[in-house]
């Protein structure tokens, strides 16, 4: 499977962005009304030192656009100043046209009047005009480096009050269309993106209108913004890797255009960790970009909007509010000097053999199916992704909307309640061809239509399911012992693997089967088959009775939890394991390639302390970047490593 990142600019010249949101200390939202170049050239300063090259700038709507004709020459100047000064620094920036939401408030043009934001073509002709004068009067400024129409319209358009679903995406994808086309007929020739955060249909499973796939013909690269609440260390640390691999769509760039920690919500220390994991885990993901929220601290901004009524909001910046840097900003310079080191942007991740599907229920809204499924399809494919990288596999993320490789040597289906007929043909077919499947059953986790919608499960997995209609098979006790009754990969007979058992009164269930050609290759505590193989043709179909991934992703603090060992047992049982893995699955490893030849390996650990642990070079030996030799990595809590692999 191919899991080549398109870059942004061009092949001969590719572009890698390390920036961040920029509002100045200042102002924030309303910095043109109070500008100070001076202290913006101060700012930028400290930001370029720490290896920041770039900012995503906002032209407060109601400022620069105040009557529906006509833009404030003087918020124009000031911005021209603003770009000169970068132009100085050695900077670049993005600027955002459509900022009517900002922080927890919307601020409305005093011409809008109501008007709807996507459906009403005058008010959307206004905007066009708007983006394209301003796009005129900068395209060729050198410290321009791409446009953003907008920052997370679907909040401005309030469709969280209205109820998901109410704005029409033929609305939306018109309106993209009307906007990016007035910038390009201006003769601009930076990447343009939307802004809107990326929190789509294909994203998220819930629609807001802004369909992913519909836009992606309209954009040059995609801009995830992403602040999770979680209840897991791990499933956080590698959330917006996640989010950044399910944004292959289209065959554009991801920019991690948005993400970033409050210091109200965290220690100083623990926010280091965030921005740190969530760097190198996306730059794994394929990320060509990172645009973290924001430059800044805000305290001498308390009385003013947004801040008194989100004063949480005063307290993203990598510098505090006397410019002073944070310890997230040390850790953006960290991460500014690997990529330096490893000659970022032209690294790509090596292709797969390994490929985790994506129900294609998570986005296609098929006829008579519940809003659920989406997130259940969400949920336990998030939670198969983590045990894939603790398992230390290079995991390509496949949409069953695009189609399944035809070239993987594993496919792994987590907690599968639905997929497609067709789907389940192609996978019995990859089997016999030489391929292993692996898929837990899920009978889902409310009461419609409740069980696998497995069309020939018994063929298919050589066995004989022993379910009731409209029943489902509970799992009584509190903790799920495997128990190994053959060798399977590095799992050896009589091992045993034990997992949390979790679920709702419909999802914690499992299935009973009895075996009619597969093979028993471990059991639950009671004797039942809980992972079966079945061989076909030149490949092998592997069934699990338990919803492990399911069962993981309702769990708090449950990772590294045993389906990593599964995986990696999976994996080698196909013959796909990677050059490097790391025998404990607190650490996650990944690869990747330089077009000169050199292969990069990074240790990530996810463990709150200290550890050292050997790795398994399968494929040539490690050095360190400075080319010692290296047989041991020893990791600080939650750190990283970067090693070089010698063929």
């Amino acid at each position: 499977m191919q899991r080549t990142a398109p870059k942004l600019g061009t092949p001969d010249r590719p572009l890698g962005w390390l920036g961040v949101n920029y509002w100045s200390r200042t102002g924030g939202p309303f910095m043109w009304r109070h500008y100070d170049g001076a202290v913006v050239g101060e700012e930028l300063a400290v930001l370029k030192a720490h290896g920041i090259t770039l900012t995503r700038s906002f032209l407060h709507w109601p400022d620069f656009h105040p009557e529906p004709g006509r833009l404030d020459p003087r918020m124009l100047e000031r911005y021209d100043d603003f770009l000169d000064r970068h132009l100085a620094a050695g900077m670049t920036t993005v600027p955002t046209f459509l900022v009517g939401h900002m922080s927890g408030q919307n601020w409305d043009p005093a011409w809008r009047e109501g008007r709807e934001v996507f459906a009403d073509e005058w008010f959307t002709a206004r905007q066009a005009w708007y983006v394209a004068e301003c796009a005129k009067r900068w395209k060729d400024h050198p410290a321009v480096a791409g446009w953003l129409l907008s920052n997370e319209i679907p909040i401005y358009a309030d469709w969280r009050s209205r109820g998901i679903g109410t704005l029409d995406h033929r609305d939306v994808t018109r309106w993209a269309r009307t906007l990016t086309g007035a910038l390009r007929a201006t003769g601009a020739r930076q990447p343009v993106s939307l802004g809107d955060g990326a929190w789509g249909l294909e994203t998220t499973g819930a629609d807001n209108g802004f369909r992913i796939r519909e836009l992606a013909g309209l954009i040059d690269f995609h801009g995830p913004h992403v602040y999770r609440m979680e209840d897991d260390p791990v499933r956080q640390h590698l959330g917006a890797a996640f989010t950044c691999e399910l944004l292959g769509i289209g065959g554009k760039p991801v920019v991690l255009e948005e993400f970033g920690v409050t210091s109200d919500y965290t220690s100083e220390e623990n926010a280091a960790h965030y921005y740190r994991q969530t760097l190198h885990h996306t730059l794994l993901a394929g990320a060509t970009g990172w645009i973290p929220w924001n430059n800044t601290d805000y305290d001498a901004l308390a009385d003013q909007e947004p801040y008194l009524h989100h004063p949480f909001e005063m307290h993203f910046g990598l510098t505090d509010h006397q410019g002073r840097p944070k310890r997230q900003l040390h850790e953006v310079a960290d991460f500014a000097a690997v990529l330096e080191r490893t000659g970022f942007p032209r690294l790509h991740r090596p292709d797969t053999a390994l490929t985790l599907i994506v129900s294609s229920y998570l986005e296609k809204e098929y006829p008579f199916t519940q809003p659920e499924d989406a997130a259940a399809v969400l949920s336990v494919t998030r939670q198969a992704y983590v045990a894939a990288r603790e398992a230390d596999l290079p995991i390509g993320v496949a949409r069953e909307a695009d189609g399944l490789p035809a070239d993987s040597a594993l496919y792994l289906l987590p907690s599968a309640k639905q997929l497609t007929a067709p789907s389940w043909r192609e996978l019995r077919a990859h089997a016999a061809r030489g391929a292993t499947v692996y898929a837990s059953y899920f009978s889902g986790a409310h009461g419609t239509q409740r069980g696998p919608w497995w069309p020939g499960l018994d063929e298919t997995f050589g066995v004989v399911k022993q379910l009731r209609y409209g029943l489902t098979h509970r799992i009584e006790d509190e903790e799920l012992r495997m128990v190994f009754r053959q060798d399977f990969g590095d799992l050896r007979e009589g091992e045993e693997l034990r997992f949390a058992v979790s679920g709702t009164a419909h999802s914690r269930a499992y299935l009973p089967v009895v075996p009619d050609g597969a093979e028993v290759v471990a059991e639950d505590a009671h004797g039942r088959p809980a992972l079966l193989r079945h061989r076909t043709g030149r490949g092998q179909l592997v069934l699990c009775t338990y919803p492990l991934e399911h069962m993981a992703a309702e769990t708090r603090e449950v990772n590294p939890e045993p389906t990593w060992r599964l995986y990696a047992a999976l994996a080698a049982e196909a013959g796909a394991l990677p050059p490097v893995t790391v025998p404990d699955g607190r650490v996650v490893t990944g690869e990747l390639a330089h077009e000169d030849g050199r292969r990069f390996v990074w240790f990530l650990s996810q463990h709150p302390g200290p550890l050292t642990v050997r790795p398994r070079v399968r494929e040539g030996r490690l050095t360190g970047l400075d080319g010692e030799e290296l047989t041991e990595v020893a990791l600080d809590a939650y750190g990283v490593l970067v090693a070089e692999r010698v063929r």
